[in-house]
């Protein structure tokens, strides 16, 4: 039956319902701002776990994330944003400084280096985060190296990011001006975007599994 719990509709009902609570909860919990950083690794280890089936509690696992890692993610995203207010105050000095052109243009292909790497480190580290207990300069240098090691996906997941952002910027009606960010669109790009992070984090987890069950024997 098209209306039986186990259909293929109520399945993909379901996973809209668990995808639009797990949006506003996200919203929700990044309002003080100094949150975000729980909040985004919250948000991803609970698309991670939707992406999986593996979540029996939408709001259950996003807390029980919020919680665990609320310092860490703090943390995480006030380096990151330290780093992107370094990147910015560079962008300022090197365009209005009134340098030789040359320089001004070497100085500048650095911090387009710089701020992309900057980038995939950041959507990389959040979601690292949510699936593995490390120190945040841990979390920093293996979001660097998978963004490295996995660069389809590492393109991917900008494209994934940036096309809804272009989509508001250019063409607002389309998102109703910005409103879907905060009824769906943040959580959808979550768990599309988990499902690949979940299948290059796997053979990680299994190896540390393996690991630690030698330790244990």
């Amino acid at each position: 039956m098209i209306f039986a719990a186990d259909s293929a509709l109520m399945r993909a009902l379901t996973r809209i319902a668990d995808v639009m609570i797990l949006n506003l909860l996200f919203v929700a919990t990044s309002i003080p701002v100094v949150t975000l950083g729980a909040s985004v690794t919250a948000l991803h280890f609970t698309a991670m776990r939707i992406g999986s089936g593996r979540c029996e509690s939408v709001s259950g696992d996003y807390f029980r994330a919020f919680r665990a890692n609320g310092r860490a993610g703090t943390i995480l995203g006030l380096v990151i944003a330290g780093m992107g207010g370094v990147l910015a105050a560079w962008w300022a000095v090197v365009t209005t400084a009134g340098l030789d052109a040359i320089v001004q243009l070497v100085l500048l292909a650095v911090w387009f280096v710089l701020t992309f790497q900057l980038v995939l480190i950041a959507l990389f580290a959040f979601p690292y985060l949510a699936t593995f207990d490390d120190r945040v300069g841990t979390v920093l240098r293996n979001a660097r190296l998978l963004s490295w090691k996995h660069p389809f996906v590492s393109l991917a997941v900008i494209a994934l990011n940036a096309l809804p952002v272009i989509i508001t910027v250019f063409y607002p009606a389309v998102t109703v001006y910005g409103l879907l960010w905060f009824a769906v669109l943040f959580g959808a790009i979550a768990a599309v975007t988990g499902t690949l992070f979940s299948r290059i984090f796997a053979p990680y987890i299994r190896d540390a599994d393996h690991v630690a069950a030698l330790t244990t024997e």
